[in-house]
């Protein structure tokens, strides 16, 4: 949950909530009504992609003034102006705000903005100590150049810091110094300049694997194959098109990698010909015929020709209805493949592909469940990420 309170600064709390939407998280936004004279409501409702709370009356049968504390993960106060500091440290719930502070057992992060002498007042200055007794992360202010020509400590610090440093107190930092690679998305082989064969992947999991390792420290590299999703800040990105692309280019990062996670969902065939222009119907009569060779088995080369202690992690997407058989087909490709983790899900028409949401088994080499999750999947990445953490 984002606050957003009655100060200049208050225009770059966009720039805030769009982090965290661009990190994979679900960010509501509550409002004093000072903000909203600085920034409009649809503005916060566009950029969060939810309603945004702003009355304390509103909502009253589903106790709305308690449950959105009480839903968040982590609260950030961006940016937070002397008198909401002043309200905060007293523990006044006289808004939907301060109502969401004192309702959440989150961790809360505010980003003070105000001029230099509020900022240095004495009143300002103990309830900054009162905060931080609290275990209240403070984050900034910045110096530099405040409203008018005026100059100096008070400025909000820049968004991308304060989004880094909140998501750094909401998520442990037990992958720091890990260099993760990621592959994501799907491959495509081309027929022919125009044509090519593929699959429905978006990437999603994938770059929400990224994201989430990036949040919990790593370093990471994201190898990007055709993705219809935002690759998240901060990821080294790799694009390629075809499985001989994503296969020279994990190839050439495997190396220094400590944890590969093959998300990507690579095709198993590629045509043995590709036509230099057009394929025309018109000169092919009431069919096409193509030929199709089999591609170079990326995963098990990874699991069976390993340059050291790297952990690998496959995917494997099917369609098999039957629980246990499911189970049993994972079992089966993780010993063909050699990796250490193989994530097993159910995909079909209106599951796994292209949609939000995710469930899978996770197996370790021995074939035994070692993780099973259902949720978004930013969710499900994190409960892959504890596992091999």
């Amino acid at each position: 949950m984002v606050g957003v309170t009655g100060g200049i600064a208050a225009y770059k709390a966009v720039g805030v909530i769009r982090g965290f939407v661009l990190a994979g998280h679900d960010v509501h936004v509550v409002a004093t009504d000072a903000a909203l004279r600085f920034v409009g409501k649809p503005t916060l409702e566009a950029i969060s992609r939810n309603i945004v709370h702003t009355d304390l009356y509103e909502g009253v049968a589903a106790v709305r003034h308690v449950a959105i504390g009480q839903a968040a993960d982590l609260v950030v106060v961006a940016p937070a102006t002397a008198n909401t500091i002043a309200k905060l440290a007293a523990g006044l719930a006289d808004d939907l705000l301060g109502n969401t502070v004192l309702a959440t057992t989150a961790p809360l992060v505010i980003a003070p903005a105000m001029h230099t002498e509020m900022w240095h007042n004495a009143a300002t200055a103990a309830n900054i100590a009162t905060l931080r007794a609290r275990g209240v992360t403070i984050v900034g202010p910045a110096s530099g150049q405040l409203t008018g020509s005026d100059s100096g400590v008070g400025r909000l610090a820049e968004p991308e810091q304060i989004v880094r440093e909140a998501l750094a107190v909401a998520v442990p930092q037990d992958l720091a110094g890990r260099r993760i690679l990621v592959t994501a998305g799907g491959t495509r082989e081309a027929i022919d300049p125009v044509r090519f064969i593929g699959n429905r992947s978006s990437g999603l999991q994938g770059a929400s694997l990224a994201a989430a390792a990036l949040s919990r420290g790593a370093t990471v590299t994201l190898i990007a194959a055709n993705i219809e999703v935002a690759a998240p800040a901060g990821a080294t990105l790799v694009t390629v098109g075809s499985t001989a692309e994503l296969a020279e280019a994990v190839a050439s990062h495997a190396k220094l990698a400590d944890v590969i996670i093959m998300a990507a969902a690579v095709a198993d065939y590629r045509p043995r010909d590709v036509a230099d222009g057009k394929i025309k119907k018109e000169n092919q009569g009431d069919g096409l015929t193509l030929e199709l060779v089999k591609n170079p088995d990326i995963l098990a080369g990874l699991g069976h020709g390993r340059h050291g202690d790297e952990i690998v992690v496959g995917f494997a997407a099917e369609t098999e209805t039957d629980d246990a058989a499911l189970l049993a087909l994972g079992r089966q490709k993780i010993t063909r493949k050699g990796a250490d983790y193989l994530v097993l899900n159910r995909v079909g028409w209106t599951e796994g592909f292209t949609q939000a949401h995710n469930t899978v088994l996770m197996l370790d080499k021995a074939g035994d469940i070692v993780m099973e999750a259902s949720g978004s999947k930013l969710s499900v990445a994190h409960r892959i990420l504890d596992t091999l953490a």
